[in-house]
């Protein structure tokens, strides 16, 4: 298991949240990425959701990388 992988296990299990807001537009960039957006919940440029942090929403968050920013919080 990657350091990223523990880490993110770890998170998951304290019941910590990330704040993930869209800074990017989906513009350009391919449908699967228009669809991983939707799955987070991100609607429009601008827009923020505060998610659950588990392996599975990182992993979302890997994908859009280039179009989200994210914080974590308590």
């Amino acid at each position: 298991m990657s350091k990223a992988a523990a880490k993110s296990k770890a998170a998951a299990k304290k019941g910590s949240r990330v704040r993930i807001r869209q800074v990017r537009s989906a513009i350009g960039f391919g449908i699967r990425s228009r669809a991983t957006l939707r799955g987070l919940g991100l609607r429009r440029l601008g827009s923020s959701i505060e998610l659950e942090d588990s392996p599975s929403v990182r992993g979302m968050i890997r994908k859009v990388a280039h179009l989200v920013q994210v914080e974590e919080s308590r």
